[in-house]
């Protein structure tokens, strides 16, 4: 176009801008439209910088390359600071062995693309971007391409990961989900039934609180203050009212509160642990403490202050300070009996029960400012970027390869992430990061990185895959993409009986490919596959990037 090469010339910073402009808004576009109710999403971004670099609209390259690895980065620690807090959870009861299916799953991949590339000759970095391509990996991609300039590849070389992938990517997107389906077909699987199932699995051994009033006729127990009730530690209860034998009206219970035969106090724990504790109170009460007269209430605040961050419930005070009782604590969808050891984190709920004035000030000591939990903390971002960077650069060196592997700029900011989400903070900054900016940041990210990969790589692309050379890439990006799915989803079902659902959330994640997720989920009608996507997408995502690297640089 000539107004954009005398604009180029001109005024390059404007030209750039007007080229991202239509490459990103051509790319959504294109990845809206839907085949058979497949598109490919932000995807289309990649697509739409081929083709402009393919017709000469190309950026300054020096911005080009900026923007592509500093789009890369703010996707992955936003990837990393959304799947942290669940991470170490998935190494929890199904959670080890799925991530050992992931990881046979990337492991499969990586020998079926090695495979396929010596049988037909393809360069090395041209395995690693069909690698990246077939499993949907973008970040893997950045990493193959980060390890071949740090190795001093030759240019052409360089661009190779991105050809390869752009090639094997569309198909990859099908095949995921066409495996799913074949795994359903091939096991009969009813999907209503197995989301019932799996419904069940998840709920059971999963109580939620019950309150429950006790009356004290123990006699053990008989001038004893809470805090020295034998089992209320064992047991997970929490006493949250008190109301003696001689008034009438209810107070708040604290750990000093003395308990005598004949009064009445209400406990918070599951039924189970409940029902244990009853037998070393007394017998259940008729009365509800809960409409018992007294100036006692409940409220929920949340947490908000800086400096009460990573205390335990006994180390707040409130009970010694302002007199009032931490019953419960809600975390997301997750409900915990207030134990004293119990750390709390940024933006938890807390259940408080006291009377007026001693919420009052429980509520001023907790900040209870809900409008900060909205507020996106730009310092704890950068500074854990900082530290991702960092840790990317740090050298692993692999007997036999030219250049150390690193973690780049795709590990090292989502290992960083994944670590300071779950911890809360980093010194005296708060990790917190509202949802819709995560969101935010994740699409920004992918678009320009994707964008960028496009403009930088598009010039060769057409002669490069709309060739026989081209033809094979495509043909073993099916295979590559296809052959570890249905051999970890066959695997699974039949020596493991894993859930249909759960199969479907392994398969995606293990894919690191929302679509499929997006996919499963409308099968099955609810959300069941999120729950082992989440669990095994932080390890996989590693996992791949250092392969990819490893790959690109095999002699």
């Amino acid at each position: 176009m000539p107004f954009l090469q005398s604009l180029h010339q001109d005024n390059p910073v404007a030209a750039s801008l007007l080229i991202y402009s239509i490459v990103i808004l051509g790319g959504i576009g294109l990845g809206h439209i839907r085949v058979k109710g497949v598109r490919l999403g932000t995807a289309g971004v990649l697509f739409a910088g081929l083709a402009a670099a393919h017709f000469g609209l190309r950026p300054d390259a020096e911005v080009a390359h900026f923007l592509k690895e500093f789009g890369l980065v703010l996707f992955v620690f936003a990837l990393g600071m959304q799947m942290g807090p669940s991470f170490f959870a998935s190494l929890k009861r199904q959670g080890r062995l799925l991530n050992g299916y992931a990881l046979a799953l990337v492991l499969l991949g990586a020998a079926v693309a090695l495979a396929g590339g010596w049988l037909f000759g393809m360069p090395l970095p041209a395995v690693a971007g069909l690698f990246a391509g077939a499993t949907t990996n973008t970040p893997a991609l950045g990493a193959a391409q980060q390890a071949l300039t740090a190795a001093h590849a030759d240019p052409v070389l360089v661009t190779l990961p991105a050809l390869s992938y752009a090639a094997a990517y569309p198909l990859a997107i099908v095949g995921i989900i066409v495996s799913l389906i074949a795994l359903r077909v091939v096991f009969k699987v009813d999907v209503e039934q197995e989301a019932q199932l799996f419904r069940q699995e998840q709920g059971a051994g999963v109580e939620p609180l019950q309150r429950l009033n006790l009356r004290v006729e123990n006699a053990n127990l008989n001038g004893v203050s809470i805090a020295h009730v034998l089992g209320i530690q064992e047991n997970s209860v929490v006493i949250s009212r008190h109301r003696p034998a001689a008034a009438v009206e209810v107070a708040a219970a604290t750990p000093d509160t003395v308990l005598h035969v004949g009064d009445v106090i209400m406990a918070v724990g599951t039924q189970s642990h409940l029902d244990q504790f009853r037998l070393i109170i007394g017998s259940i009460s008729e009365e509800n403490l809960m409409k018992a007269p007294g100036r006692i209430t409940y409220r929920r605040v949340v947490l908000t202050s800086k400096k009460l961050l990573g205390k335990t419930v006994h180390e707040l005070g409130l009970d010694h300070f302002h007199g009032v009782t931490v019953t419960r604590v809600s975390r997301g969808d997750l409900f915990f009996t207030a134990l004293p050891d119990l750390r709390l984190q940024f933006g938890d709920t807390l259940q408080l029960v006291g009377d007026e004035d001693s919420l009052n000030a429980a509520t001023r000591t907790l900040g209870n400012e809900v409008h900060v939990l909205q507020e996106t903390k730009f310092a704890a971002i950068f500074a854990g970027i900082l530290l991702g960077v960092l840790l990317g650069l740090y050298p692993l060196q692999i007997a036999g390869l030219p250049a150390p592997v690193r973690l780049g700029l795709a590990g090292g900011p989502l290992v960083v992430a994944i670590l300071m989400s779950h911890l809360g903070r980093l010194g005296p900054m708060v990790m917190h990061m509202p949802l819709n900016a995560n969101r935010a940041l994740r699409e920004l990210g992918i678009i320009l990185f994707l964008a960028n990969v496009g403009l930088l790589s598009g010039e060769h692309f057409a002669a490069t895959v709309f060739s026989a050379q081209g033809l094979q890439w495509v043909l073993l990006g099916v295979l590559v993409t296809m052959l570890p799915l249905l051999v970890v989803g066959f695997l699974a079902r039949r020596l493991h009986k894993v859930n249909f659902m759960t199969i479907c959330g392994l398969l995606s994640g293990g894919m690191t490919d929302p679509p499929a997720l997006a996919f499963a989920t409308a099968m099955a009608r609810c959300d069941s596959p999120a729950v082992a996507y989440a669990t095994v997408y932080p390890l996989t995502m590693l996992l791949r990037i250092v392969v990819a690297q490893v790959i690109a640089q095999l002699c």
